[in-house]
């Protein structure tokens, strides 16, 4: 008796990577076709009706599935739709390109009236806060709440270490710290808006990363002396850039994150410049607190360090 061949698996569409149920169905894919297919790994589901090519999605960063979730709602609502919302809140930033630190992949929407979270979908908020004209942009033919208005209602929504790393970056792309002071003005008596006054009273665009934020904060928090950011020092070698420095007591704070040296050359000429950099800077005679990632969580370590680098 001759084995029965498996049942070969269709095949998907040549072009795109991003499809609504309709579209593959249009491509001659049924319904078992399609479940045959993310059963074997060639296709995942991102949301109810929305669907994107496996070896695409495995091969992307975390920030990148994000913003494809985003992006696989705006497909799979085109035709469902009046398009009658805003993406907002941390949807909003992802589309602005802001730093976010430990927040979810839902998506949040305004919207004019409040639908029940059936009809919404398990990944998707709805916010009714009113909205005006002029907190509203197109960004790659999406409708986002403009930058000050993004910040604000993160701030109202999100812990404070989160809402300062937002707003110190929304700031630096060119946000209107007077702005959202107004808009904070008329949210007296909301929750969340004790969290976006103390964002934007201490906030500071001078920040370039998340972790220089965190840092930052936690300087505050630890009552440590504080460091002047962002100092330029001039070496044998030539001018360098501290992300934080004592200058009287010739101290520099750095925080090495792994994104600061990879995301942009390669890792044997960044290594290379950094050891030059350190060695000028030595030589001038500065002293190096380096902080990663996981220091910011061992706050009465990273505490001893600093006061021991300060200690004449």
């Amino acid at each position: 008796m001759t084995p029965q061949q498996p049942t070969p698996l269709p095949a998907l569409p040549n072009t795109g990577n991003l499809w609504r149920t309709g579209q593959l169905h249009g491509n001659g894919l049924n319904s078992r076709a399609i479940k045959a297919l993310v059963l074997h790994g060639k296709l995942v589901r991102l949301r109810h009706g929305c669907y994107i090519r496996a070896e695409l999605w495995e091969k992307q960063s975390r920030p990148v599935r994000s913003m494809q979730l985003i992006h696989a709602h705006a497909l799979g609502t085109l035709i469902t739709s009046a398009g009658g919302y805003v993406y907002s809140h941390t949807s909003a930033a992802r589309l602005h390109g802001l730093y976010l630190w430990d927040v979810d992949d839902l998506v949040h929407l305004l919207m004019r009236g409040n639908p029940s979270s059936e009809r919404l979908g398990k990944d998707v908020r709805g916010h009714t806060r009113p909205w005006t004209a002029l907190e509203v942009v197109t960004l790659g033919g999406l409708k986002v709440t403009s930058l000050e208005r993004t910040a604000v209602d993160c701030a109202m929504m999100l812990g404070y270490r989160q809402s300062l790393v937002l707003v110190d970056h929304a700031l630096r792309l060119g946000a209107d710290r007077a702005l959202m002071e107004s808009m904070a003005g008329g949210l007296q008596g909301r929750r969340g808006i004790r969290t976006l006054r103390l964002a934007l009273a201490h906030a500071d665009p001078r920040s370039e990363s998340a972790g220089e934020t965190l840092t930052r904060e936690l300087l505050i928090r630890l009552k440590l002396p504080l460091p002047e950011p962002q100092v330029t020092v001039a070496t044998r070698a030539g001018r360098y850039r501290l992300d934080f420095a004592w200058k009287e007591k010739k101290v520099a704070l750095e925080f090495d994150g792994k994104t600061k040296y990879f995301d942009y050359k390669p890792t044997g000429e960044v290594l290379f410049q950094e050891r030059q950099r350190e060695n000028a800077l030595t030589e001038a005679g500065w002293t190096f607190v380096r902080v990663k990632w996981a220091d910011l969580f061992r706050e009465h370590e990273f505490k001893a360090r600093v006061l021991a680098a300060l200690r004449p």
